[in-house]
């Protein structure tokens, strides 16, 4: 890596971890950062989820309160979702570069307009006493979610959050707390397969994580200072530019 890469690879890192605090969307710019220095699209995949992996865990411990309420209802969309991403990640394994290059603009443009509609798409509160996470259809959503996000991760938690909260009963925070604990598990299961694969990038990630942890601890600052429609805006505008960026190439 050149000295302008790392510079790149950690000021990316830095703005995905400051997103995810304040709006989300941070895989969009992890992506698009690697694939800018020149990784192939399934290698830049692969580790943007490394990469991603400590937020979903520090989220997830943020929410321990309200976990502590349903997690043994919880277990078995997390067994869901275990498969679910065990699936993902090994669809993404068996496509060559050229393959999966064809179909990242069009998994942008998707993942763009989700997570544009994400404010639209967020669940109303259902004031239960504690969320009802067992039902078929919840749990066959869970496993399509989580097989999207295991392959491609980006708007995974803003489609599954839309998901929950469809299927499932209880309030907001409930269901965001949900999210993350999934969220987790997916890219978890999703990381075993790529490090086994062979397909991550150790220098970029190891570049990225730590710019990445200022960024969370930053978005809180921001959170505070600048409007969400303007992160949220920003998060659109990369997405929109990577999408055409892979159609000008392909």
């Amino acid at each position: 890596m050149s000295v302008f890469d790392v510079i790149l690879l950690f000021l990316a890192g830095f703005l995905s971890g400051a997103a995810n605090a304040v709006a989300g969307g941070g895989t969009f710019i992890t992506f698009g950062a690697m694939t800018l220095v020149g990784l192939p699209p399934i290698v830049a995949n692969a580790t943007s989820s490394v990469t991603q992996f400590p937020g979903y865990v520090t989220s997830t411990l943020a929410y321990a309160a309200d976990i502590r309420h349903f997690w043994r209802q919880a277990l078995l969309l997390c067994l869901i979702s275990a498969f679910g991403a065990l699936a993902g990640a090994l669809i993404l394994l068996a496509l060559d570069n050229p393959s999966f290059r064809a179909m990242v603009p069009w998994l942008l443009l998707a993942a763009t307009a989700l997570f544009a509609a994400g404010p639209w798409l967020k669940p109303s509160p259902k004031p239960d006493h504690e969320a009802s996470v067992g039902s078929l259809v919840g749990s066959l959503a869970q496993f399509l979610t989580s097989i999207y996000g295991g392959f491609f991760g980006a708007g995974m938690g803003v489609m599954m959050l839309a998901t929950l909260g469809i299927t499932q009963s209880g309030d907001y925070h409930k269901l965001n707390a949900l999210k993350n604990m999934l969220a987790m598990v997916i890219a978890a299961v999703a990381i075993v397969v790529f490090v086994s694969g062979g397909v991550v990038a150790w220098p970029q990630a190891i570049v990225m994580i730590p710019g990445g942890a200022l960024g969370g601890y930053a978005g809180v600052w921001i959170a505070k200072r600048v409007p969400q429609n303007v992160v949220r805006g920003f998060v659109v505008a990369v997405g929109l530019f990577l999408a055409f960026y892979y159609f000008a190439k392909g």
